[in-house]
């Protein structure tokens, strides 16, 4: 169980609140569960609103500047308004769906640095917004991601790092404003590469798969990026060889631009 206590910082008197989940390990297109206790302070107090949301830290760049910015990616109201009497604790539980584009955080069993999605909890209070802190979840990967992501790995790749962008992937079924970059280490057998990004974009039924190829830059030549994408179905991924399929494209586009 995850726990984690947010303070609603309204006040001599007023309200806190605890946020619980059921369980915060989850995959795209699930549901994490839980609940928001308030615990009444000292006064009677009329509650306005209380919302539970997905929220993740994503990489903005704008002109020569990068920075992180905290990005609300769904949202649920929770109930409408009512008066909490003192000392008094009101307890409400929640269903919040995972969107199937969610980024990936942890795999198996490891949490990918960069990667920091939770559970967000507001509280409306006497014209007073309370956003308190972040219960994170663990996002795990959907089979047909856990296919593509071993044959990396059966292919000799080693993962680098991961992070969250601001922006859209053109020509995906992309439909939130950030999207994840895994990134990976070449073996030494794609010598010419420096590394390569892999994206997911997901929905109920399939997912783009998007790869960024970064070559390495040579003495007379700037580093070129090389991008591929294909479509994965969600139930119908298992009849493919993928540490193969991803080796033969590997090793075209390589022998093409005489990469390795």
């Amino acid at each position: 169980m995850a726990f984690k206590k947010l303070l609603a910082s309204l006040g001599a008197g007023g309200a806190s609140v605890e946020t619980v989940l059921n369980e915060d390990n989850v995959v795209p297109g699930g549901v994490v569960q839980g609940e928001v206790r308030i615990q009444g302070g000292s006064v009677n107090q009329q509650i306005e609103g209380l919302s539970v949301g997905l929220q993740a830290k994503v990489e903005v760049e704008s002109g020569d500047q990068e920075y992180k910015q905290d990005i609300e990616f769904t949202k649920v109201r929770l109930g409408g308004a009512f008066e909490l009497q003192a000392n008094a604790v009101h307890a409400v539980p929640f269903g919040l769906e995972i969107p199937w584009e969610t980024p990936i955080t942890t795999i198996d069993g490891q949490s990918l640095r960069g990667m920091h999605i939770g559970v967000s909890t507001e509280l409306a209070i006497a014209r007073a917004v309370d956003s308190g802190d972040l219960d994170p979840i663990s996002v795990h990967p959907l089979p047909a991601q856990k296919a593509i992501l071993d044959a990396f790995i059966q292919l000799g790749f080693r993962f680098k790092s991961a992070d969250m962008e601001r922006g859209v992937i053109r020509g995906t079924r992309q439909k939130l404003p950030f999207y994840q970059e895994i990134e990976f280490f070449p073996p030494q057998q794609y010598r010419g590469l420096n590394q390569v990004e892999l994206s997911f974009v997901a929905d109920e039924q399939a997912m783009d798969v998007v790869l960024e190829m970064d070559k390495r830059p040579g003495l007379f030549s700037e580093g070129s990026d090389t991008f591929r994408s294909f479509t994965v179905g969600l139930h119908d991924y298992q009849g493919t060889d993928w540490a193969a399929y991803l080796n033969q494209w590997l090793s075209e586009v390589g022998s093409k631009r005489n990469w390795f």
